[in-house]
């Protein structure tokens, strides 16, 4: 049974049976990791799903940062966006390469700057070409339109508020990483970060919230994921990554099984690792 919600998560058959609506944008986010070995523009090119723009997560931030993917100012956001004739008023969905990998994060992004109608496909461009259907080469026709963004600061987090958050006890931090790097029993992909995880923090491996063909789980199986990993559902949570691209699916299956008190670190590993004044746990502690 497939779960269709504008605000969060749409099949195949959604977007299929949506494709033709004049008010919908799609967004192509892949985004992956080097060593993935994937070049995601240069995938785009050579075929996207009918009308799809292509979303650049790493132009599409502050580039002033050290930190990768950092999120943008409100004005580049917002001019990147009607550059590509996304704006007020339009349906969203927003896909990527992997399943559901780096299209939760363009998702989060939204929410973030106040958009509120914008889902992920489920399962993303491999269930859509899995099942036959249409992929193009063809450059989008782009219309002007103007978006308003009303930045909702509660859905992010800085490294003071980790910190304080981790000493108190008083929110679930969950880490996305996989269960090797979150005990520090694997290196990080990026030089100079330091093995481990936030004290206190809970490991939910993004993976735990997918079904084998890259869908996410029901709504049942989410929740029983997280109680799994030990998550207290009652308390706000904060998730986090290496770089705040996974920690967003963790978002998005919080969204989807209705609890509404989540945030995102936004720095996530690739900060707290690289600082030797904060501190690292290691096992399962």
């Amino acid at each position: 049974m497939s779960y269709d919600d504008p605000k969060t998560l749409v099949s195949t058959d959604w977007l299929a049976k949506h494709i033709k609506d004049p008010d919908l944008r799609i967004l192509d986010a892949s985004w992956y990791l080097p060593a993935m070995g994937r070049d995601a523009k240069a995938e785009y090119e050579a075929g996207h799903i009918p009308g799809a723009r292509f979303f650049d997560i790493d132009d599409v931030s502050d580039q002033r940062s050290t930190l990768p993917h950092m999120v943008p100012p409100i004005e580049k956001f917002m001019s990147r966006l009607r550059a590509m004739g996304v704006g007020d008023g339009h349906q969203v969905v927003v896909y990527d390469g992997a399943g559901v990998f780096s299209a939760a994060r363009v998702w989060w992004l939204f929410r973030l700057m106040g958009q509120d109608n914008i889902a992920v496909l489920d399962g993303g461009l491999p269930k859509w070409q899995a099942e036959g259907r249409e992929i193009e080469d063809l450059p989008p026709v782009i219309r002007d339109r103007h978006m308003t963004v009303r930045r909702q600061a509660h859905l992010v987090r800085d490294v003071t508020q980790v910190s304080s958050a981790s000493k108190l006890r008083d929110h679930e931090i969950i880490d996305a990483r996989a269960p090797g790097r979150f005990r520090g029993e694997e290196p990080e992909p990026r030089e100079g970060m330091r093995a481990g995880h936030i004290p206190g923090a809970k490991n939910v491996h993004y993976a735990f919230l997918q079904n084998g063909d890259g869908t996410m789980k029901d709504p049942a199986g989410l929740k029983a994921a997280f109680e799994a990993a030990g998550v207290d559902l009652g308390m706000p949570a904060i998730t986090s990554c290496g770089s705040g691209v996974t920690a967003s699916i963790l978002n998005l299956a919080l969204e989807v099984i209705g609890k509404r008190d989540h945030s995102l670190y936004d720095g996530s590993w690739s900060e707290w690792g690289q600082f030797p004044t904060l501190p690292v746990a290691t096992g399962e502690d």
